[in-house]
C-alpha cells in the first residue's frame, strides 16, 4: 500500500538534505512483510526503470531522472536496507537476489506499471534487473547497461580480494559495518573525478552506522561465485538468457577504470549483444555516471528518443 507521509526512515535522512540534484519528494510502498520501501516516480511517457547497485542509491541516477522526466516516466527505487527504504535487522528480511526481485515485482505491480519498460542497471541492479527480466522478458523494450553483470564471474576474472575479504571473512563484515569501508570506498575509489565533498556526502548519507549498513555487506556475501550458492541459479539463467535481447535496442555506457566490472564483463555484454551503441571512457571509474554524466545524459536521451 501506499504510505502517504514519508516514513521513519525517509524522514530521517531527507532532513541531512537537501541533496545535490535530488529535487525529488520521493514515494514510499509498505510491503506485505510492513517493510517500506522508498522510490522515485518521476515524469510521464514511457518507463524508464533505473535499478542501482551496492553501496549506492536512488541518488545515482539522479542526473539522468532529471534529463529524462520531461518525456519519460522514471521509476527508481531504493534496494531494502539501501538509500531511503527501511534497513531491518536480518530477522525482518532475508537480503538475497530472490529477495530484491520479489520486492521489485511487488512495487512495480504497486506502481501500475504492467507494460514495456526500458531497463536501466548498474552493478548489482543487472542482476536484480535481469532476474527480474527472467519472468518478464517480452516486456524489455530498451536496455541500457552501466558496468554491471548479468551472468556469472568471467572466469579470467578472479574475485577482487576487496569483495573476497567482505564476502567471505569476519574482518571485512566489521570493516564495511564498523567503519563504513565499502561505501566509503567506493565513493573515493569507484571514481576518476573526485566528487565534489557534498555529492560525496549524500551517497554515503544512507549508510551513517551499523545498523544502517547491514545491506551494504549482505550484497556482498550474497555474490554468486559456484553451483550451490543461494543466487548462482539466477545469475546462470540470466546468462543463458542475455542474448536473446540482442534483437532490442541496447546501450552500453561503462568506466574502464572499473576494477569489477572491467574489460571481462564489457567483452561479455558486447558479444552477447553485438548491435548494443557502446560508450566506453578510459578515464572513467565504476560510478561512471558520476564521472560521465555530462556525455552520458544526452546520450542516453538521444538512444529512448531514437529507438
Amino acid at each position: 500500500m501506499e504510505n502517504q507521509n514519508p516514513s521513519a526512515e525517509q524522514a530521517r535522512l531527507l532532513a541531512k538534505g537537501p541533496f545535490p540534484d535530488y529535487p525529488f519528494a520521493p514515494k514510499s510502498f509498505v510491503h506485505p512483510n510492513g517493510l517500506t520501501q522508498s522510490y522515485l516516480d518521476e515524469g510521464q511517457g514511457e518507463v524508464v526503470l533505473m535499478l542501482h547497485g551496492n553501496p549506492s542509491w536512488s541518488y545515482y541516477w539522479r542526473k539522468l531522472v532529471l534529463g529524462l522526466r520531461d518525456g519519460y516516466r522514471c521509476i527508481v527505487p531504493d534496494h531494502m536496507g539501501m538509500g531511503l527504504s527501511d534497513k531491518p535487522a536480518d530477522a525482518a528480511y532475508t537480503y538475497t537476489l530472490r529477495s530484491r526481485i520479489q520486492d521489485l515485482d511487488r512495487l512495480l505491480d504497486h506502481a501500475g506499471v504492467t507494460g514495456d519498460v526500458t531497463l536501466a542497471v548498474h552493478d548489482w541492479g543487472g542482476m536484480i534487473g535481469f532476474g527480474w527480466a527472467l519472468k518478464h522478458s517480452e516486456r524489455i523494450k530498451r536496455l541500457v547497461i552501466l558496468n554491471t553483470a548479468a551472468f556469472p564471474l568471467p572466469p579470467a576474472k578472479p574475485l577482487p580480494w576487496q569483495l573476497n575479504l567482505g564476502r567471505n571473512w569476519r574482518l571485512g563484515e566489521w570493516l564495511i559495518r564498523g567503519a563504513n569501508a565499502f561505501a566509503g570506498g567506493a565513493a573515493s575509489q569507484g571514481v576518476e573525478k573526485p566528487l565534489a565533498p557534498d555529492v560525496k556526502r549524500a551517497l554515503l548519507a544512507p549508510y551513517d552506522n551499523w545498523q544502517t549498513r547491514i545491506s551494504t555487506v549482505r550484497f556482498v556475501q550474497d555474490i554468486p561465485l559456484q553451483p550451490g550458492d543461494r543466487a548462482w541459479d539466477l545469475v546462470e539463467d540470466a546468462g543463458k538468457r542475455l542474448p536473446t535481447y540482442a534483437d532490442r535496442p541496447a546501450f552500453i555506457g561503462w568506466g574502464l577504470r572499473d576494477f569489477v566490472f572491467d574489460q571481462h564483463f564489457l567483452k561479455g555484454f558486447t558479444k552477447a549483444l553485438p548491435k548494443a551503441e557502446v560508450h566506453a571512457f578510459e578515464d572513467a571509474g565504476h560510478y561512471v555516471l558520476e564521472d560521465k554524466a555530462d556525455q552520458l545524459v544526452p546520450a542516453i536521451r538521444q538512444f529512448l528518443d531514437r529507438t
